[in-house]
């Protein structure tokens, strides 16, 4: 965990890993992208405790996720989606702050991260967006799971799940929204790798042939 003294305010963090993992056809969050790599979920894990001060993975009927050594709490909102889960991490986190994250996300960026966790309090929601098509049609994609959240989003949450509403951002309207923009983040992640997800077969191909080529770079470095 992060030892900052006299650097910003306290902040939790989230891995959410309660997804069904249909697509991978396996536990993605157990999966090592590599042999002889730690699982998924470690990575993440040791990425996002860099930033928080305290962490929580959020999984449902997942005993075998006690070794990794953190917090681990069930969905207090079943069959709620990605939006009870973010719920449930606000609940249960431990500071007014979570930054909310996915278990299929092997190349966060901990400078991104950290900046995100250093920003002044004046929001509900800080989340990242990118220019691209979205289901509403915006021309911008939030990404809603490299976020941090406040906790004053619960009620709001609640509100829409009691309507049916699922979708994450739909509550973005009730609450304060501050994005983080394109040249911000590309000034710490170029490539904007930060929010690939290994989510399937496929992106986890992808997923190694990025590895390694990193660890063919480093190799042949000055």
């Amino acid at each position: 965990m992060r030892n900052r003294e006299g650097e910003g305010a306290l902040l939790s963090g989230a891995v959410l890993a309660g997804g069904r993992s249909r697509r991978m056809g396996t536990d993605k969050a157990l999966l090592p992208l590599r042999p002889g790599d730690p699982p998924l979920l470690r990575v993440v894990l040791e990425q996002v405790a860099a930033v928080v001060d305290d962490i929580t993975i959020v999984a449902s009927g997942r005993p075998q996720y006690a070794a990794f050594g953190v917090r681990v709490v069930p969905d207090r909102l079943e069959e709620a989606g990605t939006l009870g889960g973010i719920a449930t991490a606000l609940m249960t986190a431990r500071h007014d702050r979570c930054l909310v994250v996915a278990c299929d996300m092997p190349f966060l960026n901990v400078d991104l991260l950290r900046w995100m966790a250093d920003q002044p309090r004046d929001y509900d929601v800080l989340v990242p967006r990118l220019p691209g098509e979205s289901r509403q049609g915006s021309g911008f994609v939030f990404q809603t799971l490299h976020a941090v959240y406040g906790r004053d989003c619960v009620p709001a949450i609640e509100r829409r799940l009691a309507t049916g509403q699922r979708q994450v951002i739909g509550f973005f309207e009730d609450v304060r929204v501050r994005t983080v923009e394109l040249d911000v983040i590309e000034g710490f992640d170029p490539d904007q790798r930060s929010f690939f997800n290994a989510n399937t077969p496929e992106a986890a191909r992808e997923a190694r042939r990025l590895l390694d080529g990193r660890a063919a770079a480093a190799n042949t470095g000055p």
